[in-house]
């Protein structure tokens, strides 16, 4: 299978663009491109994603085993022509100091040679000892190829090259000249999500074009098709990813009907929430969920569901048209009154509470949680976090003495309580909704700064799924 692995010498050197460039060039060429995305993250997946036309796939050490991760690229890649790889921050960074849960071990865990991208301004001889130090680092690691980015012009593409040939065996792909039009906009999580940006598409195709232009694609394309074959792994059990379909309930539920018939979970899409896992939005599926798009900005009213999931984004972004959207907000409001079982993340959290103040505005928001999400100039949580869930958890199959990991990064905090919540977790690290719990329960609702992932060491769809089949007996 053909499968590369690109990454940098360190953030911000303009990896994920050349990533977006070539996932879309190689589309161009009628190739079937698998794009997957090192670590937590939403807003680079879904640029990947369009310029791929394909689901961008998550690979993260924090939430899947080494096995699950190999698992997953297996799974994905068996229909695509291939894998594109895409690291966060540089080749060897990572939480843990022995390398384990860095770049460079995904890149060896899935045989994939790396695309080395260098931001080369104020760089010419002295990218030689760069590249010979990062060969040398780990020797396990096999650095393929080089692409120049933020290249000042053809003389001093020259120089790069020259240097590069005469010391080290890396072959040079490109010379990305450093260019206005290569940009996408950013924000405080990194770059726009492509879902908010009109011109996504016009933005991606620029990007394609330079990126065809200065990279050499056939070069690149050889020295994918050098990726070695993974080790068979079995399929990822009842996930929806080539494991069983669905989830087997035990035969005392399924006796009293559990499980039988596709369920309406509605799911928000729309500028302002947009951060889904491809893969648990297939773990849904295949625990028997028909997923029902909802616009909180342009529908009026919810349709009829059986459950409900607003996930991250940017309600800051969009937060007058969410205001302005009375019906929907009452809509909403008043199915969680009734006891639609919901769930939340972060930018729905925000969206559920009962304002939302941003840049010294103030606009009214839901108002089923008592209290006013306010936007910070600084992270209010951010990175890894660990849960362990309380006794309140109303959500079936959980372990109590089970640690979850996840992640969390948002710049707003919950204030102005007026009621004392119930919380599903306890922080065992991360920050959650007031340093010690995350996961207000109210009726039917579980919503968290918190963002989950479902894989194997937390299966939280089909528990959400469990969780609305058992409401709807009664229970």
């Amino acid at each position: 299978m053909a499968r590369i692995f690109i990454s940098a010498t360190h953030k911000s050197s303009g990896k994920t663009t050349l990533s977006i460039g070539l996932c879309a060039a190689l589309h161009a060429q009628g190739l079937r491109v698998q794009p997957f995305k090192k670590g937590p993250d939403y807003i680079d997946p879904l640029w990947l994603g369009a310029a791929s036309a394909r689901a961008c796939h998550n690979l993260d050490f924090n939430t899947m085993t080494p096995d699950e991760i190999i698992q997953t690229v297996q799974h994905y890649e068996a229909s695509a022509d291939i894998a594109l790889i895409e690291a966060n921050k540089g080749l060897y960074d990572g939480m843990a100091l022995d390398g384990s849960d860095s770049n460079a071990a995904v890149a060896k865990l899935t045989r994939s040679p790396v695309i080395l991208v260098v931001d080369s301004r104020g760089m010419t001889r002295g990218v030689a000892p760069l590249l010979l130090g990062y060969q040398a680092f780990d020797p396990d690691v096999h650095i393929a190829g080089i692409i120049f980015n933020r290249v000042g012009g053809a003389r001093h593409a020259s120089k790069l090259r020259e240097a590069v040939e005469h010391y080290t065996d890396i072959k040079v792909l490109g010379a990305v000249q450093n260019n206005p039009e290569m940009e996408i906009e950013e924000r405080h999580l990194g770059l726009m999500p492509s879902n908010e940006s009109s011109a996504a598409a016009t933005q991606i195709a620029r990007i394609r074009d330079l990126v065809a232009e200065q990279v050499d694609l056939s070069a690149l394309r050889a020295i994918a098709s050098e990726a070695k074959t993974l080790t068979p792994q079995p399929p990822l059990p009842q996930s929806g990813r080539g494991g069983e379909r669905g989830y087997s309930p035990s035969p005392a539920l399924r006796e009293r009907g559990w499980g039988e018939g596709l369920l309406r979970i509605g799911i928000c899409q729309d500028p302002a929430f947009a951060f889904y896992y491809p893969g648990d939005l297939e773990a849904l599926q295949a625990a028997g969920a028909e997923l029902v798009p909802v616009n909180t900005l342009k529908d009026t009213a919810l349709p009829a569901l059986d459950g409900l999931f607003i996930g991250g984004g940017f309600p800051e972004t969009q937060m007058h048209a969410l205001a302005a959207n009375v019906s929907m907000r009452e809509s909403i409001r008043n199915a969680i009154e009734n006891g639609l079982p919901t769930y939340a993340e972060c930018g729905g959290l925000m969206y559920l509470s009962r304002s939302l103040v941003w840049n010294g505005e103030q606009v009214p928001m839901v108002g089923i949680i008592p209290g006013d999400a306010v936007m910070h100039a600084k992270p209010q949580g951010r990175g890894y976090v660990k849960l362990q869930e309380t006794a309140d958890m109303p959500w079936p199959g959980g372990d109590a003495h089970a640690v979850i990991n996840a992640h969390e990064f948002h710049y707003s905090c919950l204030e102005n309580l007026t009621a004392q919540g119930r919380f599903a977790y306890r922080m065992r690290r991360g920050t959650g909704i007031d340093g010690q719990y995350d996961g207000w329960i109210y009726r039917n609702l579980l919503a968290s700064y918190t963002h989950m992932r479902d894989t194997a060491q937390c299966h939280w769809a089909r528990r959400f799924v469990a969780f609305i089949r058992l409401k709807q007996q009664g229970n």
